[in-house]
């Protein structure tokens, strides 16, 4: 049945308000002669200032999701929103600048350009979006004292600990101001109390920025931190 147009834009109205939305979702390999199925008719909305952990075993598919919602990968089928717009039938080209506007991305490892200083990493992605460099640098260093690392702006990654560096990666995927943020084990290279500390400064971050986060760990007293926690099982995204 096709939607009348006011249907159609009450729809799109209503996603708009949503910074990420995964609808129907599947994604399937190809494992010899036959098929592996990752993902069914899977569902996800993400609400502003959420903050959303994904814990399920390896292999279940989190970095599939994980991919699929930063649009690094195409699903089979279903449709993934990011502020409202289809992406879907985006050309390669929209869909990167989609990741570099609306999406943050944190990994376990920083990732840092190690050439370069914690606020030149920060500036970096900005003016690669075309932010004006004074502008992009003010930003760059807010972030970094709001991450209490104004005092090493100046330091390149490896003259930071691992803690700092981390923290400097999480402040990077923000400084364009994106509507969701990604985590994949953001902070499984840490040790225990270091870990906290990250994770804390990474919520505050979210709460203050508004935006959403999809983090997947496997550190269940984190995870029973955020808002909601969610799981992979049967293909299917199951809140727990």
């Amino acid at each position: 049945m096709t939607m009348a147009p006011e249907q159609d834009q009450a729809r799109t109205d209503a996603l708009g308000d949503l910074p990420l939305v995964l609808a129907g979702i599947n994604r399937s390999f190809r494992e010899g002669e036959g098929q592996l199925d990752i993902l069914v008719d899977a569902n996800l909305a993400l609400h502003p200032g959420e903050l959303v952990a994904l814990v399920a075993p390896s292999g279940a598919g989190k970095s599939t999701l994980l991919h699929i919602a930063g649009l690094l990968e195409r699903p089979d089928s279903g449709e993934v929103y990011v502020g409202g717009r289809p992406c879907g039938s985006m050309e390669d080209a929209d869909r990167t600048r989609m990741r570099r506007t609306e999406l943050g991305f944190v990994y376990q490892f920083h990732h840092l350009l190690p050439e370069f200083t914690a606020l030149e990493n920060l500036v970096i992605p900005q003016l690669i979006r075309g932010l004006d460099k004074r502008e992009a640098e003010e930003r760059a260093s807010q972030l970094l004292d709001y991450m209490r690392l104004g005092n090493r702006a100046s330091h390149r990654p490896s003259e930071l600990s691992g803690g700092e560096q981390q923290r400097v990666a999480i402040a990077r995927a923000v400084a364009n101001a994106p509507r969701v943020l990604l985590a994949d084990e953001p902070t499984g290279n840490l040790d225990p109390g270091t870990s906290s500390y990250v994770f804390d400064a990474l919520v505050a971050l979210v709460r203050a920025s508004g935006l959403a986060a999809l983090i997947a760990t496997h550190n269940m007293e984190l995870a029973g931190r955020m808002d909601r926690r969610i799981t992979l099982r049967d293909q299917q995204i199951i809140e727990l």
